[in-house]
């Protein structure tokens, strides 16, 4: 039983590095994604049944999660470096007033519009594990990949997995 402790780590991180992923990515075993309906921070409504056809990059953080404040300036540079109408950012903020949001948003992304999820109910159905959490949606509206924890999403590794499976 202690040897599995220590072969199943192992195992997953070299079926991981055969797969080409990019260190802290996941392979999800492709369940729906949960509903997410929430209005962004300009009140405009959003709903993931509606974007299906191509692939979700779904973000939940909030402004005073550490690992989350270092990563969205990696973000604000991936929306930059993939203005690819196949892979649409969704930030998902959790729990935090316009005014938290917009503070720090204004600074570190300037370009983010996120989806407030103000109670964190729709952040609960999603079970991200902690903040921040990524998860990779197909254009069938599966999760294909989770990715905890902050990533640099701006770096070759990160952009050229991205590209990757978004790829038509």
């Amino acid at each position: 039983m202690k040897l599995l402790r220590y072969i199943l780590p192992l195992w997953f991180t070299l079926s991981v590095q055969a797969a080409g992923l990019p260190p802290g990515i996941m392979v999800m075993d492709g369940r729906p994604a949960p509903a997410l309906r929430l209005d962004n921070i300009d009140g405009e409504s959003w709903d993931i049944s509606s974007r299906r056809g191509h692939w979700l990059f779904v973000h939940f953080w909030a402004s005073w999660c550490g690992p989350c404040r270092r990563e969205m300036p990696t973000i604000q540079k991936l929306m930059d470096a993939l203005p690819d109408e196949r892979l649409e950012i969704v930030l998902v903020n959790t729990a935090e007033t316009e005014d938290q949001v917009f503070s720090f948003l204004g600074i570190v992304a300037p370009d983010a519009v996120p989806l407030m999820d103000t109670d964190g109910l729709v952040t609960e159905s999603w079970q991200p594990r902690g903040l921040p959490a990524t998860f990779l949606v197909d254009p069938e509206g599966r999760i294909r990949y989770l990715v905890l924890g902050g990533r640099e999403w701006n770096t070759p590794p990160y952009l050229e997995f991205l590209r990757r499976i978004i790829k038509p």
